[in-house]
């Protein structure tokens, strides 16, 4: 893998792809920097070598072109402060302001361009717009997990216009890759997935592939309910995706042939209304009323999937326990979350498969206590399912 660990960057220009999408209030203040400070290793390496940096990156998914709320200039001050260094911003990431800026940049200097996805060929891999980024610097680095299932023009196109031995990994991507293959392929064992979030269909190829690889596999959150339904089990006004009970049921199936301990939730917090506010009460999982809906897991599900959880020396979790964004709601995830920690203190390595399950344990104060927390929900997804992402592969061909 060709990262920037080997590479001098003295006197040179390097662009690099960040993921710098970072959640903004209403009075655009980051409130979690998480992606940013991931970055740090990367960029610092370039800057203690006597290189410059060029920094481009989207934010959230602007439809009309430029927006102020989407503007990255709502970074500068922060990651003036991440980088102990001023941090210059241009307002577009193309164009002859861009050019002359990237030209005037000495060693040991930060650019930060524009949103990418202010101009549409971003998203649709314009060969042209790849190119125009490309001028702007000697050598290129990709250092945006996040995006790298995404064929776009900062993420795999621009590539194409350096040669080998100029265009490589950042620490940030090649450690996402490397504790990805990890556990896909050298665990140790016992080895258990945690699969959670709202819906079996977002997560039926990765729940497929699991299969093949793991020793126990965790079910948890929404998708819980379209399992206990395709038995027969009655869950109210439960989430379930009817037309996926077939699919559930041949899940289970294939666990059994494959010799893979299923654990589903046996016990649920239900709800009279989803909403912060609502009436709550914790019943087995046959015993859901008809007119409420189940929100968490319950205090036996915790205990046994805990039990697992103390037993596995390898640990995968994508997706959380119930709706943890509310209080009332939160105890489920909360506590596999302290179960995987307390696993991972006693030798087991445990990978935060990004999105809410990353949310979750920033939220519970635990990403210090797990092995590692991957920046990339949907790409890391992608590379679990089996798929080449656009991202790496533009670097390693």
């Amino acid at each position: 893998m060709n990262t920037v660990d080997q590479f001098s960057f003295a006197g040179l220009k390097a662009i690099v792809r960040v993921d710098f999408n970072v959640p903004l209030n209403a009075d655009f203040q980051i409130t979690d920097d998480s992606r940013m400070t991931a970055a740090l290793p990367t960029l610092n390496k370039i800057l203690k070598d006597g290189g410059a940096l060029i920094l481009m990156s989207h934010l959230g998914r602007p439809k009309e072109g430029p927006t102020d709320k989407y503007s990255l200039r709502h970074l500068v001050s922060h990651l003036s402060s991440l980088l102990n260094r001023p941090v210059k911003f241009v307002a577009d990431c193309i164009g002859e302001e861009v050019s002359q800026a990237a030209a005037d940049l000495k060693a040991g200097e930060v650019l930060l361009l524009e949103n990418l996805r202010f101009h549409k060929q971003e998203e649709k891999g314009d060969e042209a717009f790849a190119k125009a980024l490309a001028t702007l610097a000697d050598v290129y680095v990709n250092d945006a997990f996040g995006t790298a299932h995404r064929a776009h023009a900062s993420t795999t196109i621009i590539a194409n216009y350096f040669e080998t031995g100029k265009k490589m990994f950042g620490y940030l991507m090649a450690a996402e890759v490397a504790n990805a293959n990890k556990v896909m392929k050298n665990p140790d064992r016992p080895f258990t997935a945690i699969i959670g979030g709202a819906k079996v269909s977002d997560k039926i190829l990765i729940i497929e592939r699991l299969m093949d690889t793991v020793d126990a596999l965790i079910i948890g959150g929404g998708m819980t309910y379209t399992f206990l339904k395709a038995q027969g089990i009655e869950i109210g006004k439960s989430l379930c995706e009817t037309e996926k009970l077939d699919m559930a049921l041949q899940l289970i199936k294939e666990a059994k042939q494959k010799n893979v301990k299923l654990l589903l939730p046996v016990d649920s917090v239900i709800a009279d209304k989803f909403a912060a506010d609502a009436n709550t009460a914790i019943v087995s999982n046959d015993a859901i009323t008809a007119d409420w809906m189940g929100l968490d897991i319950g205090p036996k599900t915790i205990a046994f999937f805990s039990e697992q959880l103390a037993i596995s020396k390898t640990i995968l979790w994508n997706g959380p326990m119930g709706v943890f964004e509310m209080p009332a709601f939160e105890k489920g995830t909360h506590a596999v979350a302290l179960a995987v920690a307390a696993a991972t203190k006693n030798g087991a390595f445990s990978l935060i498969g990004g999105g809410d399950s990353a949310a979750a344990v920033h939220q519970f104060k635990l990403a210090d206590q797990v092995s590692y927390v991957s920046t990339g929900g949907g790409a890391l997804l992608e590379f679990f399912e089996g798929k080449v992402l656009p991202g790496v592969a533009a670097i390693e061909k």
